[in-house]
């Protein structure tokens, strides 16, 4: 019987490209392909899940804030928009 050491074998196909970046990353990095496949897969799960939680959070202090009275028209905004827009094009112009 073997020992359960907390380790699941899946086997993904990725195309040429990505196969070797990802091998190209691992030599880099004196590690195993494997290794760093699944430290790579673990980033970018947590760094979802973390993107999702503050989505969320955003999401609920918008209706907090509209519940609260604190909103302004979507004319008020764009107008915002359109202000920071045509500063941001003469400060480029200016570069």
């Amino acid at each position: 019987m073997l020992k359960d050491i907390g380790f699941m074998a899946i086997f993904v196909t990725l195309n040429p490209e990505l196969e070797a970046l990802l091998r190209d990353k691992a030599a880099r990095q004196g590690q195993d392909v494997g290794l760093v496949a699944s430290e790579l897969l673990a980033r970018a799960l947590e760094w979802e899940e973390q993107d999702l939680e503050e989505a969320i959070r955003g999401i609920q202090q918008g209706l907090d804030n509209f519940e609260a009275g604190r909103f302004r028209s979507f004319q008020e905004f764009a107008n915002e928009q359109s202000h920071h827009g045509s500063q941001q094009t003469l400060g480029e112009e200016l570069e």
